[in-house]
């Protein structure tokens, strides 16, 4: 297996999702915030997620950004924040999520290697480019797949397809890293080289396939080509 192509998830993988309300809770004023931000920014990750599954299997395809902001919105009131400016703080901070300390190094690596880089993610086409941006990443991109293109969300396979209509490789030359265990999984059942990318230490999950490697972080994805 030669890897000519690789592949990243977005957020949680390159750009911290965290950072959004974690940087918002220590602003001036915020100490409602402060002390339920780690909560807060659990359960927006998990209804983002939940309600793209959900979504998906139902066939109610919106746009992330607007899965997002509903998720916010639940995990606001879960935690007892009935605030809108706060709300728009936080959803305007999240469009510029940071990327981890070692994505730019990173993908300068992979680069030097004339790897064929390309982000793969269920995100909004304008809150990609925003966190690419903002981030400073975008001169070692190829390209940013959205699932827009196919208004599914991952793991459909229609989602790993994009890689194959974009840069025309077959699954044994694509090297897959996410943060998302289920992703991992999902890509890996596709075909993929996968990465799980394990920031948080936690348990794999029980799935239909299992990702090729796991890692704690991006540092030594170019060693892998």
């Amino acid at each position: 297996m030669t890897i000519t192509t690789c592949i990243f998830d977005a957020y949680g993988t390159l750009f911290d999702v965290d950072a959004a309300a974690r940087n918002v809770a220590k602003e001036p004023g915020q100490s409602q915030l402060a002390a339920v931000w780690g909560t807060l920014s659990k359960d927006w990750r998990s209804k983002q997620l939940e309600y793209s599954w959900l979504r998906a299997i139902g066939g109610r395809h919106i746009p992330f950004w607007q899965v997002t902001q509903d998720a916010l919105d639940w995990a606001m009131e879960n935690n007892g924040l009935f605030d809108n400016a706060l709300r728009a703080k936080l959803l305007s901070v999240y469009k510029e999520c940071p990327a981890f300390p070692e994505v730019a190094d990173m993908l300068k690596a992979l680069k030097e290697k004339d790897m064929n880089i390309a982000i793969l993610s269920n995100g909004s086409p304008d809150m990609l480019v925003s966190a690419v941006r903002s981030a400073g990443i975008g001169e070692y991109l190829d390209d940013v797949l959205s699932v827009e293109e196919v208004e599914i969300y991952k793991p459909h396979t229609n989602v790993y397809d994009m890689v194959w209509d974009r840069f025309d490789v077959p699954q044994t030359d694509v090297l897959f890293a996410s943060s998302n265990g289920w992703d991992a999984a999902g890509a890996a059942g596709y075909g993929f080289g996968t990465v799980w990318v394990n920031r948080n230490g936690a348990p794999q999950d029980r799935l239909w396939a299992e990702p090729h490697r796991t890692l704690p972080d991006l540092k030594t994805i170019p060693d892998l080509v």
